[in-house]
């Protein structure tokens, strides 16, 4: 057996240290010294290890997998990584949304799932949930949800009474509420749940016709979900249940997968349809524009370092390639600009430059310094733009398409135009009566009538009931009775 030959440690910089056990010491028992450069780099990289957690989405794992194209969608869209038999690289972060670093996978939250894929045209990232829908459709709310389903400032204890204060302050919430409060309100794992990316999208083919778009991820393994009492003891046996899912699944050679489907809508029909195409509290009926299949998704390696690869790896909405684009989606037009925005706060301005993030194909940007700036070009290449020495200039003929959609040239603040069968509690109201069955209804409302006895209160207390029985009065009175009988 060939003994491995131990390799001498050095700092950061390569020069051989010379001890792992002591510090320098004036004497046996004087004081630390200060010139000990090697003590003060390790302590003080120690201080600095952990980068800001995410505001949102801050608990959470991943893996890496391949996106393999089986079907023929090249009519809708010119997009080079979605052509018959393309086989794509590709990352997902799966996540909770509310909760903290150290909170339990198993709490009751949509799951983040954020995709980048590496194509030959740059990245793209498809940064969505497990649910087709959101609790708001403007993103001047967001933060002001956010903070309602996090902690009071006061205790720092997280308050039902305050997230249902704001869902029932905000009607349009009913639809992801009762996705919540369903069955698959918890998954199994991560891998027994179906991902969306949620917004409407713009597809745009080789003619330069336009589509809407639509993405669902349909899990292979089926779809699976915890009862709230399965979800209470792992949280408390087994806090990263689906982190450790995921891992051992893969580490045993059983890789995961989904199937890539897309519902397309012709552009022309989106100012007649029945629901405003572009509200993301709303979905398309898959009757009207039925799933096509596109591809299949299979996550097969784990990320050698999670905080490099993991922690460290962005999604950004406005990250799209040519042949995609963006559409009249309030949230996801907020998105565009936000998720950008917080990689810079939280792992710098040069985070794209990270191994993980870093696109496979060549980089021609004006972008230049900043923190941890480590890339550079020849010191002729011109640093601004237009120029006449030989610098990258913009080519619209090869260039991406962030979308293209009319609209009016006047500044106002307003909601969606209304469509005939839009209502905030209307389609909140079909998952409760066409969708679901008794049995799963029945938990629906052993869910909510647990979670309002958690602490709410009057005067949301009878907003709560008020609530739901908008979205069905059968459902609500059930609710209701049910949360009286426990306040006994």
């Amino acid at each position: 057996m060939t003994s491995i030959q131990p390799r001498p440690t050095t700092n950061d910089f390569g020069i051989p240290v010379n001890s792992d056990n002591e510090s320098l010491t004036a004497g046996t028992q004087g004081p630390i010294l200060l010139h000990d450069h090697y003590l003060i780099e390790k302590l003080a990289h120690f201080n600095r290890e952990r980068v800001p957690e995410r505001v949102v989405h801050a608990k959470g794992g991943g893996a890496f997998g391949e996106l393999v194209i089986t079907g023929d969608v090249s009519k809708y869209t010119k997009a080079k990584f979605l052509q018959p038999g393309k086989k794509t690289e590709s990352l997902v972060r799966f996540s909770t949304v509310a909760g903290e670093q150290g909170s339990p996978d198993t709490w009751r939250d949509p799951r983040g799932f954020a995709m980048k894929f590496y194509t030959e045209d740059g990245n793209y990232d498809l940064v969505g949930n497990n649910t087709p829908v959101f609790f708001i459709k403007d993103p001047i709310k967001f933060p002001d949800f956010i903070h309602s389903q996090k902690r009071l400032p006061g205790s720092g204890l997280r308050d039902h009474n305050m997230q249902w204060d704001f869902w029932t302050l905000r009607p349009e919430s009913a639809h992801q509420v009762t996705w919540l409060m369903g069955d698959r309100g918890i998954p199994k794992t991560w891998r027994h749940m179906d991902g969306f990316g949620s917004h409407t999208y713009q597809w745009v083919n080789e003619a330069g016709e336009r589509f809407w778009v639509k993405y669902h991820f349909k899990t292979d393994q089926g779809i699976e979900f915890l009862t709230q009492a399965e979800a209470d003891e792992l949280a408390g046996s087994d806090p990263d249940h689906h982190r450790a899912d995921l891992y051992n699944a893969i580490e045993r050679g059983e890789f995961p997968s989904w199937t890539l489907k897309v519902q397309i809508m012709p552009v022309a029909e989106a100012e007649g349809y029945r629901f405003n195409p572009f509200d993301l509290t709303k979905v398309w009926s898959q009757k009207d524009y039925p799933l096509i299949e596109v591809g299949k998704w299979t996550l097969d390696r784990n990320p050698e370092n999670f905080f490099a690869q993991i922690e460290q790896a962005s999604f950004e909405p406005s990250n799209v390639v040519p042949g995609i684009g963006f559409s009249p989606d309030k949230m996801l037009l907020g998105r565009v600009f936000s998720y950008a925005d917080a990689h810079r706060y939280r792992i710098g301005a040069n985070y794209s430059e990270l191994p993980v993030n870093r696109p496979k194909n060549e980089v021609n940007s004006y972008s230049k310094d900043g923190a941890m700036r480590y890339s550079f070009d020849a010191p002729s290449t011109p640093v601004y733009a237009p120029n006449s020495f030989g610098g990258p200039h913009a080519d619209p003929t090869v260039a991406g398409d962030e979308g293209i959609w009319g609209f009016d040239g006047e500044a106002v603040r307003a909601g969606y135009i209304e469509h005939p069968e839009d209502g905030d509690f209307t389609q909140a109201g079909t998952l409760v009566r066409e969708v679901l069955d008794d049995g799963e209804r029945e938990r629906l409302v052993g869910n909510v009538v647990g979670h309002v006895l958690a602490g709410v209160k009057e005067p949301v207390l009878s907003r709560v009931f008020d609530y739901w029985k908008s979205v069905d009065a059968e459902l609500g009175k059930k609710i209701e009775e049910g949360v009286r009988a426990g306040q006994k």
